[in-house]
């Protein structure tokens, strides 16, 4: 393990954020999103981490819930940052962070999850790259909720806001942590981007693909960007997804 800003051992991150961005493959103008088997070696170590750290409890995290989506909510909620500590997850009209379902909902965790809320050092990002991921947060949506990354509400948004700073951490720009979100949103709500590739293609605009900055953002991949989309063009049959529940 790597002292330092490492405290996550650097081998999974470096590993999570290649999976990230490898995760859009595009066969002439389709695209088809996949990752490697999520339980890998580099994955079972990220779940062992968390596990010592408290923010899963193994007894409880069983083969039905040992998902991608459930070990990126684990570790966005569990590690240590400014968003969490200072952002609107804090504003006192909320009542507290523990009233989310980001929060309140995470009942894997040994104790109760806001003993974990933004409580280890697992992965240090400098002050660029916590810039980073600030501003691209505030820019990604996801169609459960009306409110962008910056409040991470729901395990999606949570699950996003830990996969943005794990690679933020290993180097990754903009547009790369653009790309990763987007992919990972299309894997999380199949429906709501089958429906944004149709709109898209019937405006003569460019694919998602090529624009992922505007398909995240309020306008299209939040709750009420989607419902305008609607209006335009029919829901896909239901692939499922999108549940905010472990």
């Amino acid at each position: 393990m790597f002292q330092g800003k490492w405290v996550v051992p650097a081998s999974i991150v470096i590993s999570l954020a290649l999976i990230a961005l490898a995760i859009i493959y595009r066969v002439g103008n389709s695209s088809q999103v996949f990752t490697s088997t999520p339980f890998s070696a580099d994955f079972s170590s990220l779940e062992r981490t968390l596990i010592e750290a408290g923010a899963i409890d193994s007894s409880r995290f069983s083969e039905t819930v040992r998902t991608e989506l459930n070990l990126l909510w684990a570790f966005g909620l569990a590690n240590e940052n400014r968003i969490l500590t200072a952002g609107p997850m804090m504003d006192s009209r909320y009542g507290g962070a523990g009233n989310f379902a980001s929060t309140g909902g995470w009942t894997l965790a040994r104790g109760n999850a806001m003993d974990h809320y933004a409580m280890h050092r697992l992965v240090v990002l400098n002050e660029d790259e916590q810039e980073l991921v600030e501003r691209v947060s505030k820019n990604i949506y996801r169609p459960c909720c009306g409110n962008p990354t910056h409040f991470p509400d729901c395990n999606h948004g949570m699950a996003m806001l830990g996969l943005l700073e794990l690679l933020a951490a290993d180097g990754a720009d903009e547009a790369a942590l653009y790309r990763a979100a987007l992919a990972m949103n299309r894997k999380w709500f199949p429906d709501t981007y089958d429906a944004i590739d149709r709109y898209l293609s019937a405006k003569n605009m460019l694919p998602a693909e090529e624009n992922p900055k505007l398909a995240l953002s309020y306008d299209y991949s939040s709750t009420e960007g989607y419902r305008r989309i609607l209006t335009e063009v029919a829901p896909s049959p239901s692939q499922g997804g999108g549940s905010c529940g472990v």
